[in-house]
């Protein structure tokens, strides 16, 4: 058995609806890094009309705009983030970190003594 590690998936939910996961951030990180959602969507294995109803679902849900896409002409169009969604994507990655450290922590203080050792092999 290999050593222990804990894992934990998050989200954010407001009134019961999703308004933020590790999944839709990596979206959003890519639309950031990419300029672009077509190239987010094919990085994470999307269709385009799939990531756009990600996003349309996360601005319906939190009420303000994250993506903002221009239709191109011979050099095609792009997308980038809002003010506000820069600012949600850089303040959930931080609350991210935070909550790993955290889930580490509390590993470390209460189940760590119980992993099994680490196999050596000759």
């Amino acid at each position: 058995m290999a050593n222990l590690a804990p894992r934990c998936k998050l989200w954010l939910e407001a009134g019961g609806r999703l308004v933020m996961s590790d999944y839709r951030l990596r979206l959003l990180t890519l639309v950031g890094e990419t300029g672009s959602l077509a190239a987010a969507a094919a990085a994470m294995g999307l269709s385009y009309r799939r990531a756009w109803g990600k996003v349309r679902e996360l601005e319906a849900n939190l009420g303000f705009q994250l993506v903002r896409s221009e239709v191109g002409g011979a050099g095609g169009g792009h997308s980038t983030l809002t003010e506000d969604g820069r600012r949600l994507v850089e303040a959930y990655g931080r609350f991210r970190r935070r909550v790993d450290a955290a889930v580490e922590q509390a590993f470390r203080e209460e189940l760590e003594p119980f992993a099994p050792p680490a196999r050596h092999t000759a």
